[in-house]
Protein backbone atom coordinates (compact mmCIF):
# COMPACT_ATOMS: atom_id res chain seq x y z
CA UNK A 1 0.00 0.00 0.00
CA UNK A 2 1.11 3.43 -1.05
CA UNK A 3 2.46 5.29 2.11
CA UNK A 4 -0.22 8.49 2.63
CA UNK A 5 2.24 10.51 5.03
CA UNK A 6 6.53 10.66 5.11
CA UNK A 7 8.68 8.34 4.89
CA UNK A 8 7.13 4.58 5.47
CA UNK A 9 9.98 2.27 7.16
CA UNK A 10 8.43 -0.82 5.78
CA UNK A 11 7.37 0.25 2.12
CA UNK A 12 9.37 -0.30 -1.15
CA UNK A 13 8.30 2.06 -4.29
CA UNK A 14 8.72 0.12 -7.89
CA UNK A 15 9.56 2.57 -10.34
CA UNK A 16 9.63 1.52 -13.95
CA UNK A 17 11.60 3.57 -16.01
CA UNK A 18 11.11 1.30 -19.15
CA UNK A 19 13.81 0.22 -21.98
CA UNK A 20 16.38 1.43 -23.58
CA UNK A 21 17.13 3.94 -20.84
CA UNK A 22 20.73 5.80 -21.28
CA UNK A 23 23.09 4.97 -18.63
CA UNK A 24 23.86 8.92 -17.57
CA UNK A 25 20.03 9.35 -17.44
CA UNK A 26 19.15 6.79 -15.10
CA UNK A 27 23.04 7.34 -13.26
CA UNK A 28 21.68 11.14 -12.60
CA UNK A 29 18.62 9.74 -11.46
CA UNK A 30 19.80 7.61 -8.78
CA UNK A 31 21.85 10.13 -7.61
CA UNK A 32 18.91 12.45 -7.18
CA UNK A 33 16.94 9.66 -5.15
CA UNK A 34 19.48 8.77 -3.25
CA UNK A 35 20.07 12.48 -1.74
CA UNK A 36 16.01 11.89 -1.04
CA UNK A 37 16.27 8.89 0.68
CA UNK A 38 19.20 10.50 3.07
CA UNK A 39 16.90 13.48 3.85
CA UNK A 40 14.18 11.01 4.30
CA UNK A 41 12.17 12.53 1.84
CA UNK A 42 11.47 9.35 0.07
CA UNK A 43 10.76 5.77 0.94
CA UNK A 44 13.69 3.00 -0.15
CA UNK A 45 13.15 3.20 -3.47
CA UNK A 46 13.98 0.55 -6.96
CA UNK A 47 14.92 2.04 -10.13
CA UNK A 48 14.09 -0.90 -12.68
CA UNK A 49 15.02 -1.04 -16.58
CA UNK A 50 16.80 -1.98 -19.94
CA UNK A 51 19.71 -0.04 -20.80
CA UNK A 52 20.53 1.08 -23.97
CA UNK A 53 23.54 -0.97 -25.11
CA UNK A 54 26.56 0.39 -22.93
CA UNK A 55 29.87 -0.92 -20.93
CA UNK A 56 30.43 0.45 -17.63
CA UNK A 57 33.47 0.42 -15.43
CA UNK A 58 33.52 -0.05 -11.73
CA UNK A 59 36.47 1.08 -9.12
CA UNK A 60 38.54 -2.35 -9.44
CA UNK A 61 38.34 -2.32 -12.96
CA UNK A 62 41.91 -3.24 -15.03
CA UNK A 63 43.26 -1.41 -18.17
CA UNK A 64 43.39 -5.13 -19.90
CA UNK A 65 39.80 -5.99 -18.84
CA UNK A 66 38.43 -3.04 -20.81
CA UNK A 67 37.83 -3.18 -24.82
CA UNK A 68 40.72 -3.41 -26.92
CA UNK A 69 39.19 -1.99 -29.90
CA UNK A 70 38.66 1.36 -28.00
CA UNK A 71 34.34 1.08 -27.49
CA UNK A 72 33.85 3.92 -25.31
CA UNK A 73 33.40 2.68 -21.69
CA UNK A 74 31.60 5.02 -18.99
CA UNK A 75 33.70 4.98 -15.77
CA UNK A 76 31.64 4.85 -12.11
CA UNK A 77 31.10 5.26 -8.48
CA UNK A 78 30.23 1.98 -7.83
CA UNK A 79 32.18 -1.11 -7.03
CA UNK A 80 32.97 -4.13 -8.63
CA UNK A 81 34.71 -4.32 -12.34
CA UNK A 82 33.78 -3.82 -15.58
CA UNK A 83 30.21 -5.06 -17.67
CA UNK A 84 27.66 -4.61 -19.98
CA UNK A 85 23.80 -3.44 -19.83
CA UNK A 86 21.38 -3.10 -22.87
CA UNK A 87 18.62 -5.27 -24.00
CA UNK A 88 17.06 -7.87 -22.62
CA UNK A 89 18.66 -7.42 -19.57
CA UNK A 90 16.83 -6.24 -16.23
CA UNK A 91 18.78 -3.80 -14.21
CA UNK A 92 17.75 -3.01 -11.06
CA UNK A 93 18.96 -0.08 -8.95
CA UNK A 94 17.89 -0.44 -5.37
CA UNK A 95 18.05 3.12 -3.18
CA UNK A 96 17.49 1.90 -0.04
CA UNK A 97 18.98 2.70 3.60
CA UNK A 98 20.90 -0.71 4.63
CA UNK A 99 22.99 -1.09 7.28
CA UNK A 100 24.91 -4.82 7.07
CA UNK A 101 26.22 -4.45 3.63
CA UNK A 102 27.10 -7.83 3.13
CA UNK A 103 23.85 -8.96 4.06
CA UNK A 104 22.53 -7.02 1.56
CA UNK A 105 24.57 -8.30 -1.14
CA UNK A 106 23.68 -11.74 -0.68
CA UNK A 107 20.27 -10.80 -0.51
CA UNK A 108 20.11 -9.31 -3.66
CA UNK A 109 21.65 -12.28 -4.84
CA UNK A 110 19.56 -14.07 -3.36
CA UNK A 111 16.72 -12.72 -5.00
CA UNK A 112 18.43 -13.17 -8.80
CA UNK A 113 18.84 -16.90 -7.47
CA UNK A 114 14.85 -17.05 -6.58
CA UNK A 115 13.92 -15.37 -9.98
CA UNK A 116 15.75 -17.88 -11.91
CA UNK A 117 14.05 -20.69 -9.84
CA UNK A 118 11.03 -19.69 -10.71
CA UNK A 119 11.68 -19.92 -14.41
CA UNK A 120 13.38 -23.29 -13.74
CA UNK A 121 17.15 -22.18 -13.82
CA UNK A 122 19.56 -23.63 -10.95
CA UNK A 123 21.41 -20.79 -10.00
CA UNK A 124 24.17 -20.20 -7.22
CA UNK A 125 26.70 -18.54 -5.45
CA UNK A 126 30.28 -19.28 -6.21
CA UNK A 127 32.96 -19.02 -3.69
CA UNK A 128 34.64 -15.72 -4.98
CA UNK A 129 33.16 -14.38 -7.47
CA UNK A 130 30.07 -12.00 -7.05
CA UNK A 131 26.76 -12.19 -8.39
CA UNK A 132 24.71 -16.08 -9.64
CA UNK A 133 25.98 -18.47 -11.76
CA UNK A 134 24.55 -21.45 -13.80
CA UNK A 135 27.02 -24.76 -12.83
CA UNK A 136 29.29 -26.06 -15.35
CA UNK A 137 30.29 -29.19 -16.24
CA UNK A 138 34.44 -30.04 -16.03
CA UNK A 139 34.22 -33.13 -17.42
CA UNK A 140 32.34 -31.43 -20.90
CA UNK A 141 34.44 -28.53 -21.09
CA UNK A 142 31.74 -26.25 -20.07
CA UNK A 143 32.50 -23.97 -18.24
CA UNK A 144 30.19 -21.67 -15.13
CA UNK A 145 28.00 -18.89 -16.53
CA UNK A 146 27.27 -16.05 -15.07
CA UNK A 147 23.13 -15.30 -15.46
CA UNK A 148 23.46 -12.54 -12.96
CA UNK A 149 25.62 -9.65 -11.59
CA UNK A 150 26.32 -7.50 -8.34
CA UNK A 151 27.72 -4.03 -7.90
CA UNK A 152 26.76 -1.56 -5.52
CA UNK A 153 27.79 1.83 -4.05
CA UNK A 154 26.91 2.78 -0.48
CA UNK A 155 26.82 6.68 0.68
CA UNK A 156 25.83 7.96 4.00
CA UNK A 157 24.04 4.28 4.68
CA UNK A 158 21.84 4.30 1.63
CA UNK A 159 22.72 2.02 -1.57
CA UNK A 160 23.01 2.89 -4.71
CA UNK A 161 23.49 0.69 -7.86
CA UNK A 162 22.25 -2.81 -7.56
CA UNK A 163 21.82 -6.38 -9.84
CA UNK A 164 21.20 -7.18 -13.75
CA UNK A 165 20.12 -10.50 -15.01
CA UNK A 166 20.36 -11.68 -18.30
CA UNK A 167 17.04 -12.27 -19.45
CA UNK A 168 16.93 -12.23 -23.06
CA UNK A 169 20.22 -9.99 -24.24
CA UNK A 170 22.91 -11.35 -26.87
CA UNK A 171 25.91 -12.98 -25.12
CA UNK A 172 28.05 -11.47 -27.89
CA UNK A 173 28.20 -8.23 -25.91
CA UNK A 174 30.69 -9.91 -23.36
CA UNK A 175 33.10 -10.94 -26.15
CA UNK A 176 35.08 -7.32 -25.83
CA UNK A 177 35.60 -7.38 -22.47
CA UNK A 178 36.67 -9.44 -19.67
CA UNK A 179 33.09 -9.56 -17.98
CA UNK A 180 33.47 -8.56 -13.98
CA UNK A 181 36.79 -8.98 -14.16
CA UNK A 182 36.47 -12.39 -14.37
CA UNK A 183 38.71 -14.55 -17.51
CA UNK A 184 37.42 -18.01 -18.34
CA UNK A 185 33.96 -18.34 -17.92
CA UNK A 186 30.89 -17.89 -19.49
CA UNK A 187 27.84 -15.81 -19.96
CA UNK A 188 24.06 -16.98 -20.08
CA UNK A 189 20.82 -16.11 -19.62
CA UNK A 190 17.48 -16.86 -18.67
CA UNK A 191 16.44 -17.34 -22.17
CA UNK A 192 20.15 -19.42 -23.26
CA UNK A 193 19.49 -21.45 -20.00
CA UNK A 194 15.48 -22.97 -21.12
CA UNK A 195 15.91 -22.78 -24.36
CA UNK A 196 13.16 -20.10 -24.80
CA UNK A 197 12.73 -16.55 -25.33
CA UNK A 198 11.98 -15.30 -21.50
CA UNK A 199 11.80 -11.16 -22.10
CA UNK A 200 12.12 -8.65 -19.44
CA UNK A 201 8.60 -7.73 -19.78
CA UNK A 202 7.88 -11.40 -18.45
CA UNK A 203 10.88 -11.54 -15.54
CA UNK A 204 10.05 -7.95 -13.97
CA UNK A 205 7.01 -9.27 -11.69
CA UNK A 206 8.45 -11.99 -10.74
CA UNK A 207 11.30 -9.95 -9.97
CA UNK A 208 9.57 -6.86 -7.96
CA UNK A 209 7.81 -9.78 -5.58
CA UNK A 210 11.20 -11.68 -4.84
CA UNK A 211 12.75 -8.51 -4.38
CA UNK A 212 10.04 -7.07 -2.17
CA UNK A 213 10.46 -10.45 -0.26
CA UNK A 214 14.01 -10.37 -0.15
CA UNK A 215 14.33 -7.48 1.74
CA UNK A 216 11.50 -7.80 4.33
CA UNK A 217 9.59 -4.50 2.51
CA UNK A 218 6.15 -3.98 0.79
CA UNK A 219 6.25 -3.19 -2.79
CA UNK A 220 4.09 -0.27 -4.39
CA UNK A 221 3.96 0.93 -7.68
CA UNK A 222 4.99 4.60 -8.14
CA UNK A 223 5.26 5.72 -11.70
CA UNK A 224 8.02 7.53 -12.80
CA UNK A 225 6.43 11.05 -13.33
CA UNK A 226 4.60 10.85 -9.62
CA UNK A 227 8.35 10.08 -8.33
CA UNK A 228 9.41 13.62 -10.02
CA UNK A 229 6.51 15.45 -9.03
CA UNK A 230 6.06 14.60 -5.53
CA UNK A 231 9.70 15.70 -4.65
CA UNK A 232 9.63 18.95 -6.88
CA UNK A 233 11.85 17.54 -9.68
CA UNK A 234 11.92 19.02 -13.12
Amino acid sequence: MRPKHGVDPHALAIVRLGVDVPYEQAWQLQRWVHGKRVARELTDTVLLLEHAPVYTAGKRTAPHERPSDGTPVIDVDRGGRITWHGPGQLVAYPIIEVGDVTRYIGRLEDTMIQICADFGVTARRVPGWAGVWAAGDPSLGLPDRQLGAVAIRVSRGVTMHGFALNCANDPRWFSRIVPCGIPDVGVSSLSAETGRRIVVDEVLPIAEKRLAEALGLEPYDLHEEDLMRMTGHG
